[in-house]
C-alpha cells in the first residue's frame, strides 16, 4: 500500500513537526489521523512526486481547516499560522530561474547542432520517436539515425563538458581554435 510504503516512515518527524506548532484546541493524533484518512481518500496518488511533503502539506491544511471552523480565533492562534511552515512541492523560484537558463542552454545547445544531427536528435528526444519512425519519417537507414544520435551525443556531452561553452582545441602552432558546437576542425598534417 502506497500510504505504509511511503508515508508512514516519516510519521515520527511529522509527529515532532506538529509537536513544534502551538496547536491550541487540537491533538497531535487526531492531526495525524485525519492526515492518512485524506491520504487514503485521494482519488489518484499518481501525481505525488515528494510523499514526505505531500503528508506534511496535507497535515498543515487539516491544521488549516480545523482553526477556519473555529467559530473563534483567537489571538494566540493567529501568529500561529506563521510557523506552519507548509512545504510546497512547487520548485522555488531559484529552482526555477535555474530550470528555465538550463532549458534554454540545452535549446542553444541543439539548434547549434548540424541540421541532419539537429532533426533526428529532436524527433528522438523531444518528440519520442522509436529509431524506427525517425528513419521512414526522414527516409534514412536506420543506422544512420544512430549514427546521427551518436554523434549528438558526442557534441552534446562536450559541449556540456564545457560549462555549455565552445571547447578550445590547441592548434598544432600552439594557439587554441574556437569553434561552436557541431562544428569540425580539419587539421592537415604534413606527411614526412
Amino acid at each position: 500500500m502506497w500510504l505504509g510504503r511511503n508515508v508512514l516512515p516519516h510519521e515520527p518527524a511529522l509527529r515532532a513537526w506538529l509537536r513544534r506548532r502551538r496547536l491550541q484546541g487540537l491533538e497531535i493524533d487526531d492531526v495525524i489521523q485525519e492526515t492518512y484518512t485524506r491520504l487514503i481518500s485521494a482519488e489518484s496518488v499518481q501525481h505525488v512526486q515528494d510523499a514526505k511533503s505531500y503528508a506534511f502539506q496535507t497535515a498543515g491544511s487539516v491544521v488549516l481547516d480545523h482553526l477556519r471552523r473555529m467559530k473563534v480565533v483567537s489571538i494566540a492562534s493567529v501568529p500561529d499560522l506563521e510557523y506552519l511552515e507548509i512545504v510546497s512541492e512547487d520548485p522555488s523560484p531559484e529552482r526555477q530561474v535555474i530550470d528555465r537558463d538550463e532549458l534554454h542552454r540545452l535549446a542553444v545547445a541543439i539548434a547549434a547542432l548540424p541540421a541532419k544531427v539537429r532533426e533526428v536528435f529532436t524527433l528522438r528526444r523531444v518528440h519520442g520517436l522509436s529509431q524506427r519512425e525517425v528513419a521512414g519519417k526522414m527516409g534514412i537507414a536506420e543506422s544512420t539515425v544512430e549514427k546521427h544520435m551518436s554523434r549528438g551525443f558526442f557534441i552534446m556531452l562536450d559541449l556540456y563538458r564545457h560549462g555549455g561553452n565552445a571547447p578550445t582545441r590547441p592548434s598544432s602552432n600552439g594557439s587554441e581554435i574556437h569553434r561552436t558546437p557541431g562544428q569540425h576542425v580539419r587539421k592537415d598534417r604534413a606527411r614526412d
